[in-house]
């Protein structure tokens, strides 16, 4: 295990970019003052990065008179998260929780002061773009050649409107900055994270089904700069699970991969309602999510694990079904 935290967060930063993913896990939705049990399962995966996708924290709840950046410092704190912490880096976007409260928007009142809250937490830098932009998207590109992965992860919350047939969810600047990245990118692998379901319609839940205009704005998006091997991954609705719908804009199926929720689950909610899930691939008790790259085979494999390690769920997504002629690849020599 590299002990990461040794070294200064500039080297993290400078080398992971050009180092090869093969193994990433991802989640959401933790209570800051449990004892956070999953962390150390998570590690035993030995993923080469973690992605957050938002509920970080609840500072809505957990702690009368505490203020977020005292709940993100108990988080930050936990013992069997500083595991992780020594194991890879880490990214992150955040949802309503540790954005202000349970469904805030962008109409959030302190939304500038959480935002800062939420970098410091991530230990970003004070020149970083998140610090001045309105909202903390990003993306990150990991590997080269052939072998490459960008992970862009979306803010869905600092400019979301409220949910109608014509409100957007991510505002004109971030619908700008994917455009390019988008068009830019030249990874074999686009994942894209939302704190909120993109696939799933259910209903209940905060998911882009509710912004129509949005959700074929993102569609209209892929096929217009063309981007292969695009895959969603979301959070939010404390269980996981695979998802799969072929929309007409786009020439390939979107996949939506869920995990959901790290400390807490729901297995009634929501259990028979998304006519896209992928059979058997729901489970409602504490999990995370993990992508196994296997440039070779040109897939991917996605799990849902419990917290003992055991695979809930498992899926496979050949790079041939998002976009990608498998026979036009230029593999690496193995001279």
């Amino acid at each position: 295990m590299k002990n990461w935290l040794s070294i200064p967060l500039i080297f993290i930063v400078t080398t992971v970019f050009g180092q090869q993913i093969d193994r990433l896990a991802f989640g959401s939705c933790s209570f800051q003052f449990a004892e956070q049990k999953i962390w150390k399962t998570v590690v035993s995966k030995d993923p080469q990065l973690w992605i957050w996708l938002g509920d970080i924290i609840y500072a809505d709840i957990g702690g009368l008179g505490k203020s977020m950046s005292e709940k993100f410092a108990q988080a930050d704190a936990n013992p069997n998260y500083g595991l992780l912490k020594q194991t890879c880096p880490i990214v992150a976007t955040w949802d309503d929780h540790d954005y202000g409260g349970n469904g805030a928007i962008g109409d959030f009142a302190t939304k500038k002061e959480s935002k800062q809250v939420f970098l410091d937490f991530l230990k970003a830098p004070e020149d970083d773009q998140r610090r001045t932009r309105e909202g903390v998207y990003t993306s990150y590109t990991y590997g080269e050649g052939n072998r490459k992965v960008k992970v862009i992860l979306l803010d869905t919350r600092y400019c979301c409107q409220h949910p109608g047939s014509e409100a957007d969810m991510l505002g004109d600047p971030q619908w700008e900055w994917l455009e390019k990245e988008l068009v830019g990118s030249d990874a074999r692998l686009n994942i894209i994270g939302s704190s909120i379901q993109f696939v799933a319609d259910v209903p209940g839940f905060e998911n882009w089904d509710k912004f129509p205009f949005a959700q074929n704005r993102m569609l209209n998006l892929i096929a217009k700069t063309k981007a292969k091997g695009v895959v969603f991954i979301s959070g939010d609705v404390h269980f996981t699970e695979a998802s799969k719908r072929k929309y007409d804009l786009v020439d390939y199926p979107i996949y939506d991969f869920t995990s959901s929720g790290l400390t807490h689950g729901n297995n009634i909610i929501g259990l028979n309602q998304n006519p896209y899930r992928l059979e058997g691939s729901r489970y409602g008790r504490h999990n995370f999510g993990f992508i196994d790259i296997d440039w070779d085979a040109d897939k991917l494999t996605f799990t849902g694990f419990d917290t003992r390690g055991k695979a809930r769920s498992k899926n496979e997504v050949l790079f041939s079904e998002i976009g990608w002629e498998t026979q036009t690849i230029n593999r690496p020599s193995k001279e």
